[in-house]
């Protein structure tokens, strides 16, 4: 069953791992190649046009020419792609508007399963 998360209307960031998240993990190293998780690019073409997506992985810059090349060809959308994070947790930390809307918002994925949660606009919030 699929966590349902309620979004505003406002134009959104998303920041999305890359392995195991988005595709297979480890595969550009134990496959030699990368394999997109199904509904992943889905998910992606579905992002409206002025939201951001900022792809961030544990890749060393060595891979970078390889892994552009892969999501160039399976026409995965991104504004950024962050390579060399740290193996441990992603943490994200943002203010609340005085609306009271929370503007952090976090999903944890099983490895190399694509998310389930269900996301749903409010044009009121």
């Amino acid at each position: 069953m699929s966590e349902k998360i309620v979004l505003s209307a406002l134009p959104k960031t998303w920041i999305l791992d890359l392995d195991g998240t988005l595709v297979k993990h480890n595969g550009y190293k134990l496959d030699s190649r990368d394999t997109l998780l199904p509904g992943a690019k889905e998910f992606l073409a579905s992002l409206r046009p002025e939201d951001m997506v900022v792809l961030i992985t544990s890749r060393t810059e060595a891979y970078r020419d390889r892994t552009e090349r892969f999501l160039r060809e399976q026409g995965v959308r991104y504004d950024a792609l962050v390579f060399g994070a740290p193996y441990g947790e992603r943490i994200l930390v943002n203010d609340r508007k005085p609306s009271g809307l929370a503007t952090a918002i976090a999903v944890n994925t099983e490895r190399d399963r694509f998310m389930e949660a269900a996301f749903e606009v409010d044009e009121g919030l």
